[in-house]
Formats: structure tokens, C-alpha cells, sequence
């Protein structure tokens, strides 16, 4: 009761000090199932995915007989935290305990899949689809939702819109959220008109878009540039009982940035202002990036003030748009002030932040500077990775410090880098059709160095 109710109440690490020290106290004491339960909820939403682990295979050795919802909690808490190959292991193991996985549990792993990196993913998928349909197992709306999602993410529409087909046949209504991962897939690729075609189906089906729907097809037509039929669509919102948000205003602004056109972006946000809509960090972000391409400096100046003055706290991308801007205008002292700044209030500079001003100071060719930045960036527990590899190597071939360039070549090999385009470019303009030949050492990395020279 106790670990059941300090897991209720939001306190996890209460609730597994409770689990703790009945084990070690009592050790033929069990806890239930459903007590377990809880405390694996609870423990996997706070983050804490370690001691979900440790309560698991606690568990199992006290002799608490586990249900599918345990095992169901354990798949889905390792699958979110991009654990799949345990969360594959933990999913063995439910026939060894006399049950069967059900479709939460695919739908879990293949949930896990659809949003881990791509490699081999949509092998994983497959099988997990066959092997369902083998155990007699019929996927549902979860299910297409899932394969849906994760298709449009990879931009892969084609096969987004045959699940939905497949779906369809198979006698599952689609639901809500199956249609807005469609319509942001097909118009983030730029096919607002199926788009706009899936909304007045969903229309026609009583399923009325909500304003996530609406701000996909918007999104369309800003990538695409047509800003009137982008102004259009939003005055059409209310048609559907819907009312712009701060994320459609953000979009709009957005499509008119790409454009260059700074001052309808500048006039968007007022607009908002008369809906009662107040700007948020992203829309300053966006703002301050168009007019920083522009070189309009006063506007930017005055969007800072501006966010100072209502109290919307820049984030990792106002500083990050900042540091490029002044590196770019070869104002580097300020852009490590602008660094020194984000560490006190509280933000973990990128790799990004750290390359920029690396770039900065070696486009005045003060190598010396930006190895110290270097030096910085690898103490904030960030290592060098291949775009600062890249911005060394590049400098030094042209400074005509081929050696050392070299020699950072081989170290961005033995730390297991890869090489990208840039690199190769590098080499070949800043080092070979000079006159000097890389000298790469034997490594691991044997087909990375073939590249290289051949």
C-alpha cells in the first residue's frame, strides 16, 4: 500500500526506497503485481530508467509473478528511451512466464522503431508486422497510427498513404491522429492539394480538423511560398470553428523569412498582438534570423529588447542565431561574451555554438583562439566532432600548415569520426591539388582512408 501510494502521489524515488526496504527487511514479504506496476510507471516517467530496471529484476527474484501489464510497462519504457534491443529481450521473455505479447506490446517495439535512427528500422518493423500476424494477432488503429507516423517522419508518404489504404480495408476507421500524421507528411513534402483533400474527407466523416491539422496544410503552403493562399487559409480557420494559435502565427512568419520579406513577417506578429496572441520565443527566434540574413541589426537590437521587456527568455537558438551573426560580422570578443552569458543563465552551449566561434576566430587566423575554444568545448563534455574537424583542417591547409592539418585528420580518424563531403572537398582542394599528399596512418577506419587517397 505504501509503494503503491508514494507512486501514486508522484513520488518515485519515495515509492522505490519503500519497494527497497521491504525486500531487505522482509524478504519473504512479496509485493504485488499491481503494486509493481505502479512503481514502474511511475519511475519510467520520471526518467529513471535505471531503477525501473533494477525494480523489474527485483521483482522477478522476490517471486512476484508478473502480468502482461508489467511487461507491457518494462517494452515501452526501455522502447522510449531508445533501448530497443533490451526491450526486444524483455518481450522474449512473456511466453517463457505463460502469456502472450499483445498488440500493445508490438506496438510499443514497433512505436520504438519508427522513432530510433534509420538504419535497419523498417526491417524491424516488417518482422514485428509478420510475426504479429503469424501469433494470430491483428494490428489496430495504435498500430496504423504508429506505421503512419513513422513513415511520414522518414518522408516516405507513398507508403504513409498505402497503410492508410490498408487500414481502410481492413475495416479500421482511421482516427484523428491517423489523419493529422498524414496531412503533415504530405505537406511538409510539399502535396498540399492531398492535403487539403484528406481534410474535407475527414470533414465528411464528422472528424472536424482541429488546429494542428489546419497549421500542417498552412506549413504547406509557407514552404511552398504561396503566401496568399497561406493568408487565405487562415482566415478560413473559423470555417471549422477553428482559431489560429501561436503556432500558426509562427508558421506565417516563418513562410515570409524564407522569403525575405521581413517587413510582412514584422507585420504578422503585430497581427497577432490584435488576437490576443502573444509572441513566444520561437516567433523573436525567427524574426531576429530573417532580419540578421538581411542585415538589419537596429531590428534585431530592438526584438531583444523587446523580449527582454515582456519577459520570453532566450533559448539555445536565439543564442545560437546571435553568436553566427556577430562570428559572421568577425565580432568574435562579443560572440564569447554571448557564450560566457548562456552558461549563467543556465543553457548547455551545441556543438553548433562551440563550431561557430571555432570557425570565427580561424577565419582571423587565430588558431591558437579557437583551439582554446576547442579546449572549452571538449571540458563542457562536449567532444570535437567532424564539422570542428572540418573548420581546423580547412583553415590550416589554407594558412599552408599542412602537417598539422594532417595530423588532425589522422586524430578525427582514430576517434572514429567518418568523413562527410566537406572533408573530402577539403582534402582534395585544400591538400592534394597543392602538391601534398595525406599521409594517413593505418586504422580501423581502413575504408575511410582509401577514400581519402585514392
Amino acid at each position: 500500500m505504501l509503494v503503491l501510494a508514494l507512486a501514486r502521489a508522484s513520488q518515485p524515488l519515495a515509492a522505490y526506497e519503500a519497494f527497497l526496504l521491504v525486500g531487505d527487511n522482509h524478504p519473504r514479504h512479496r509485493p504485488s503485481a499491481f503494486s509493481v506496476n505502479s512503481l514502474l510507471s511511475a519511475l519510467f516517467a520520471a526518467g529513471r530508467v535505471d531503477l525501473a530496471e533494477r525494480t523489474f529484476k527485483a521483482a522477478l527474484r522476490r517471486r512476484v509473478s508478473p502480468d502482461l501489464f508489467t511487461f507491457n510497462i518494462v517494452v515501452s519504457g526501455l522502447c522510449k528511451a531508445g533501448q530497443l534491443r533490451k526491450a526486444g529481450d524483455v518481450a522474449k521473455d512473456i511466453r517463457a512466464w505463460g502469456l502472450t505479447p499483445s498488440v500493445a506490446t508490438y506496438n510499443a517495439l514497433i512505436d520504438g522503431y519508427c522513432k530510433k535512427g534509420r538504419v535497419g528500422r523498417m526491417y524491424h518493423i516488417d518482422a514485428l508486422l509478420k510475426e504479429m500476424v503469424e501469433a494470430g494477432i491483428s494490428p489496430n488503429v495504435v498500430t496504423f497510427n504508429v506505421l503512419v507516423t513513422g513513415y511520414c517522419q522518414d518522408s516516405n508518404t507513398a507508403a504513409a498513404v498505402r497503410v492508410f489504404e490498408e487500414m481502410k480495408q481492413q475495416g479500421i476507421a482511421p482516427s484523428m491522429g491517423t489523419y493529422n500524421a498524414l496531412v503533415w507528411g504530405l505537406c511538409s513534402e510539399g502535396k498540399v492539394e492531398e492535403g487539403v483533400k484528406l481534410v474535407d474527407e475527414m470533414q465528411d466523416l464528422g472528424l472536424p480538423p482541429n488546429v494542428a491539422t489546419l497549421n500542417s496544410v498552412l506549413n504547406g503552403f509557407c514552404k511552398k511560398g504561396i503566401m496568399v493562399d497561406a493568408e487565405n487559409w487562415v482566415d478560413g480557420m473559423a470555417q471549422w470553428n477553428v482559431g489560429p494559435n501561436v503556432v500558426t502565427y509562427n508558421t506565417l512568419i516563418d513562410g515570409y523569412r524564407r522569403l525575405g520579406k521581413m517587413k510582412d513577417a514584422a507585420a504578422v506578429k503585430e497581427a497577432m498582438a490584435g488576437k490576443g496572441i502573444s509572441p513566444n520565443v520561437r516567433t523573436y527566434n525567427c524574426l531576429i534570423a530573417g532580419f540578421d540574413q538581411s542585415g538589419d541589426w537596429r531590428s534585431v537590437s530592438g526584438l531583444l529588447d523587446e523580449m527582454k521587456e515582456k519577459g520570453v527568455r532566450a533559448d539555445i537558438v536565439t543564442y545560437n542565431t546571435l553568436i553566427g551573426a556577430v562570428c559572421c560580422k568577425g565580432e568574435i570578443r562579443k560572440a564569447v561574451k554571448l557564450l560566457d552569458e548562456m552558461l549563467m543563465v543556465g543553457l548547455e552551449p551545441e556543438h553548433r555554438t562551440y563550431n561557430n566561434i571555432i570557425n570565427g576566430y580561424c577565419e582571423k587566423g587565430n588558431i591558437k583562439s579557437a583551439y582554446e575554444i576547442r579546449t572549452r568545448m571538449e571540458k563542457g563534455r562536449k567532444r570535437a566532432n567532424v564539422v570542428t574537424y572540418n573548420v581546423f583542417i580547412k583553415h590550416l591547409c589554407r594558412m599552408g600548415k599542412m602537417e598539422e592539418a594532417n595530423e588532425l585528420l589522422n586524430e578525427m580518424l582514430e576517434k572514429g569520426l567518418v568523413p562527410n563531403k566537406v572533408t573530402y572537398e577539403t582534402i582534395k582542394e585544400g591538400m592534394m591539388e597543392k602538391g601534398y599528399v595525406p599521409d594517413v596512418r593505418g586504422l580501423a577506419c581502413s575504408e575511410a582512408s582509401q577514400n581519402l587517397t585514392s
